[in-house]
């Protein structure tokens, strides 16, 4: 930890450094670490205790990959996280990859059997994202070039050229499924009241999670290994995600849209703000500023909007810490406070803090922190609760298909980050 005369840094690097390494890593390393099957096992219930569920699902065995390269990255655990990294990157080459087809499968038993084929590129985007994190700490060509041939397939197979954006979702030789309904039906938590409507889960739509994710992936492969026409697809998404899915009238983001991006508005479960993703939204699309060396000053009017929303409508200003989602221009119907709506909303309101300069954000950096060291972490048994509900209860799961050290472990990183440049 770097010395710093700023009181802000002076304050909570310490809390932000014990709460990594006493708090989220002694939870997660070496508990998850498969070394029988490879990969890692991820389901816990909330005292910490193995729950049953040893399925392993793309999105979090390539997050973990993704964090355990970065802790490597940032000199944590001198060496152990990167043994991990591999551990993880082997599951994925040899269980998870499709040798016929290319690309990653949803999901596949604890031995690497294979339960759901079918490629979304939710999945994809994360398994971009940790192919090239991965290859940041080990510069070895054979990471390199899969993870060219994953960004290539994304283009040739998945990219939206009338349109713009990709389509989501396809079998497992990359025909774009038509009908029924996805495998992300089970991205809530189990705690959460479940989007019931069948054209909620039409897989012909475009999300905005999904395309968030793919500028995620994108701007770490860019910025790490970068073809030709990687550049010009993460200013793509950049310009998505700062307008295309902004609905200007509220300055929120929706969710779900038809192939030609036109919004879905026409049920109440669609007119619906999500301020963890509107707000991690804000410092993702910073980040691929950055590397696309283009000034954040465009977007900041933008991004000022998107908080005054959540801290309108979305923000416990009595407590602290940011509630699930609620309609559009209205209070939150849902006061569940999810750890990882907690986790990027902290991430994003120091980021603006440390590029404004205004105290507004770093009060609510402030606060959300105080909430999640109150409430949120399990100060005896280590991790974060899922959710916190409005009696401060804990619910869900500690680790689950879509629940592992990613979200607050990377807004650790990378507030940890930010308070060391100020």
């Amino acid at each position: 930890m770097n010395k710093s005369s700023n009181p802000l840094a002076e304050e909570y690097l310490p809390e932000l450094e014990r709460i990594l390494t006493d708090n989220i890593l002694d939870f997660w390393h070496p508990r998850c670490l498969d070394h029988e099957y490879g990969g890692y096992i991820l389901g816990y219930d909330r005292n910490g205790d193995f729950n049953g569920n040893d399925h392993k699902m793309i999105v979090t065995q390539a997050r973990m990959v993704w964090f355990f390269s970065r802790l490597h990255r940032e000199g944590y655990g001198e060496g152990k996280y990167k043994d991990a990294a591999d551990l993880g990157y082997d599951f994925l080459h040899d269980e998870m990859w499709d040798d016929d087809h290319g690309g990653f499968y949803w999901t596949v038993n604890r031995d690497g059997e294979v339960r759901k084929p079918n490629k979304h590129l939710y999945g994809q985007g994360f398994g971009l994202y940790a192919l090239s994190e991965y290859y940041r700490i080990t510069e070895r060509e054979e990471v390199r070039e899969r993870a060219i041939k994953l960004f290539n397939l994304i283009e040739s197979e998945a990219k939206d050229k009338r349109h713009g954006g990709y389509v989501e979702y396809f079998t497992p030789d990359w025909t774009p499924i038509e009908s029924g309904r996805t495998y992300l039906e089970t991205i809530e938590p189990d705690w959460s009241p479940k989007e019931s409507a069948d054209s909620v889960l039409d897989p012909t739509l475009k999300l905005t999670n999904t395309h968030l994710h793919l500028l995620e992936g994108f701007t770490t492969f860019h910025d790490t290994i970068g073809t030709e026409k990687s550049g010009d697809r993460l200013q793509e998404l950049l310009h998505i995600l700062t307008n295309t899915v902004v609905r200007h009238g509220v300055t929120a983001c929706t969710d779900k849209f038809e192939a030609d991006w036109v919004p879905k508005l026409d049920s109440e479960d669609f007119r619906i703000a999500s301020y963890g993703h509107d707000l991690e939204n804000v410092w993702l699309t910073m980040e691929a500023c950055e590397v696309l060396d283009i000034p954040v000053s465009l977007f900041v009017d933008l991004y000022k909007a998107l908080f005054n929303n959540a801290l309108e409508y979305g923000y416990d200003d009595e407590d602290g810490g940011f509630y699930f989602y609620g309609p559009l221009g209205e209070s939150a119907t849902n006061h569940i406070k999810a750890w990882w709506v907690q986790a990027e909303c902290m991430t994003s309101a120091l980021k603006m803090y440390a590029y404004t300069g205004n105290e507004r954000y770093s009060s609510v950096f402030e606060k959300t922190f105080e909430f999640i060291n109150a409430h949120q972490i399990d100060q005896d048994r280590g991790e974060w609760f899922s959710g916190i509900d409005e009696n401060e209860e804990p619910v869900g799961r500690k680790g689950a298909e879509y629940k592992a050290a990613y979200h607050n472990g990377r807004a650790i990183l990378e507030c940890i980050q930010v308070l060391e440049s100020l």
